[in-house]
């Protein structure tokens, strides 16, 4: 392929993502997810009677209709087999709550066809039937009773919630609060759900499994029980420390952890404790939600949170991968930008990490709490080159290394949010998505970007102690067939992608064997378009399922991760490259969701990714041929 047509590609994309930078250094894209969110926000606001927010509302109701297939249901995903029946029933309650649709619209009559044809709601995924509880749709039954009791547990006990992953708190904690208490908001002219009430008379499976002596879980179980007996004063005490948890962890905008999940349940759980809806804190949460819809392009979207922090990082960093200097301006406006997000306070990591002084980033640009180790690690190579002249820059970015390499688990690789929080028991929590948000275990695709990250930016050896250590996790667990899995993104080319080029970063050989898998692996599945693609369905699978189309960002995650491995002159690189030069694909190439939330829930449409990455694979792709040119 023309080297000149590459670099043109280069410069445009360089020169168009310069453009797009805000005033205060920042880069931001729609963080697009689930349509829960939206469902929630017009739900939530009619269960307030939150009339200023009737706009919002309307356009909210515009993305459920739009959003909406022929066939009556809503997708997780485009190529989702069958719809996905949580989406629908709150999708379909939520067009029903709002007052615009009416029940007996023919696209309503298929919605409900299809829930009552899949179980009903009580087929959905807890988190769903616990929203459609509280607001009195679905009767509290068979829910798992957690004693209050247990969130006093120190965090020394074989058995307390900081075992739990800090995602899995922030949620359950509010969720705790409602469910305990029964609580049911009054509100006015609530829909009727009840014919999506499918009777079930069988026992709870969940409740047998916990009582069974062969569950895993069962000695979590009993102790549960047993502190369920103490006197009720504790459980009061119960109360209090959860009221407190949340409002300790507010952040500015009155969301909490800056999430919107959170903050629904937030709301609804201080509800259940007394506060008004009319109360400060209610109200300022509903407006922080409210600051999350995102207005631009065709349809409204209320963002889980933002990925300011993020995009500002990958971009930044992937425009000096391009040849921009510190000393450009849209460089040194970004790394501003960048210096004033990074975490001063402690943070519910240090339970698990104490002695640490903060130094991380999170994900949203209001995220002041919750520091994560991805977010960290491209924010530092953002401020690399920058810091090698600078004083402060430097001070900044030693402390955010020095967090980094402190949040590595005892097995070598590092999780996304904390610290050795890993204890396999908790995956067998029996509710939906226990083994994906229970725990925060090592996964390839974080292990692997921090290791690149050591590697290739804080000049660390492959003799370094947590280099060692990270390598040899990587290693042992490689899947059999060379590739590796991604955790927040989809999904075997993206684990695959961070594992070979973080091996590339530590000193492997392009020729060793664990590489040579990976590269094999990712020529075989390689599309006849020359592009790569893959299902969400892998994460739910377990196991790589192919697309029927090729997507930006996954074919220049392979690319990347051949061209680390030396194969930049190879027909699989050159025909990959031709993918990401064609103009006019489909364009489900650049809106397809290549990010992961929750597995089998939660996917993610990052607006960025098809800028980003392939601009990063040119990048080195051209970076390669002059180191090759010049030996």
């Amino acid at each position: 392929m023309e080297t000149e047509l590459i670099v043109m590609e280069q410069k445009r994309r360089v020169a168009e993502l310069a453009s797009l930078q805000f005033k205060d250094g920042s880069f931001r894209f729609r963080f697009q997810g689930s349509l829960m969110t939206d469902a929630f926000f017009i739900i939530t606001c009619r269960a307030l009677d939150m009339k200023t927010e009737e706009e919002n509302i309307k356009l909210l109701v515009d993305s459920l209709k739009a959003s909406q297939q022929k066939e009556g249901y809503w997708k997780a995903y485009q190529d989702e087999p069958n719809g996905h029946l949580s989406a629908t029933i709150i999708a379909y309650t939520a067009l029903l709550y709002s007052g615009y649709v009416n029940r007996t619209d023919e696209n309503m009559k298929k919605a409900k066809s299809f829930i009552v044809k899949n179980g009903g709601i009580s087929k959905a995924h807890f988190m769903i039937r616990w929203m459609l509880s509280v607001n009195g749709l679905y009767p509290w039954s068979k829910m798992i009773y957690v004693p209050m009791t247990f969130l006093l547990l120190p965090s020394f006990q074989p058995v307390n919630f900081f075992q739990f992953s800090a995602y899995a708190r922030i949620h359950f904690i509010p969720m705790l609060l409602a469910s305990n208490k029964k609580f049911t908001i009054k509100a006015k002219n609530k829909p009727n759900l009840s014919d999506l009430h499918i009777r079930n008379d069988e026992p709870s499976p969940d409740i047998e499994y916990l009582e069974d002596e062969r569950s895993p879980f069962s000695f979590v179980w009993k102790e549960m029980k047993r502190i369920g007996k103490w006197p009720s004063y504790l459980h009061q005490l119960g109360y209090y420390y959860a009221e407190k948890y949340i409002l300790d962890r507010l952040e500015e905008d009155g969301t909490l952890y800056s999430y919107a999940s959170a903050t629904f349940f937030m709301i609804y759980g201080l509800l259940s404790l007394g506060y008004r809806k009319d109360s400060p804190v209610i109200q300022k949460a509903m407006s922080g939600l409210s600051a999350l819809i995102d207005k631009t392009g065709t349809h409204a979207h209320l963002e889980n949170s933002t990925s300011t922090v993020w995009d500002t990082a990958l971009i930044s960093y992937s425009l000096q991968e391009a040849g921009c200097l510190p000393s450009d301006d849209f460089i040194s406006k970004s790394v501003d930008y960048l210096l004033k997000k990074q975490h001063t306070k402690l943070g519910d990591w240090h339970v698990h990490n104490k002695g640490t002084s903060p130094g991380g980033w999170g994900f949203s640009d209001i995220n002041t709490n919750n520091p994560d180790n991805d977010d960290t690690s491209a924010a530092l190579r953002a401020l690399t080159r920058s810091a090698a002249n600078n004083k402060v820059i430097h001070e900044a970015w030693q402390r955010g290394t020095n967090f980094l390499l402190s949040m590595q688990n005892k097995d070598g690789g590092w999780g996304a949010f904390e610290k050795n929080t890993d204890w396999e028991l908790l995956q067998h929590v029996p509710i939906e998505n226990a083994k994906d948000a229970a725990v925060d275990p090592s996964t390839p695709d974080l292990t692997g970007r921090v290791l690149e990250y050591l590697g290739n930016f804080a000049g660390l050896t492959e003799n370094h102690p947590h280099l060692k250590a990270s390598v040899q996790w990587l290693l042992d667990n490689q899947e059999k067939n060379g590739s590796w899995y991604g955790r927040w993104g989809v999904c075997y080319i993206y684990g695959t992608w961070a594992a070979i080029t973080g091996l590339r970063a530590a000193g492997f050989s392009e020729k060793h064997a664990s590489i040579q898998k990976g590269v094999k692996w990712l020529k075989a599945i390689q599309r006849q378009d020359g592009g790569w693609g893959e299902s969400c369905r892998s994460s739910e699978k377990r196991m790589f399922i192919a697309l029927p189309f090729s997507t930006d960002s996954q074919t220049a995650w392979a690319i990347d991760a051949l061209v680390a491995a030396g194969e930049s002159k190879s027909e699989a690189v050159t025909r990959g490259l031709k993918f990401l030069l064609t103009a006019n694909k489909d364009t489900l190439s650049s809106t397809y969701p290549t990010g992961i939330g929750l597995p089998g829930q939660f996917y993610i449409h990052y607006h960025s990714y098809s800028k980003i990455y392939p601009l990063l694979a040119i990048s080195h792709y051209l970076q390669s041929l002059k180191n090759t040119n010049s030996v």
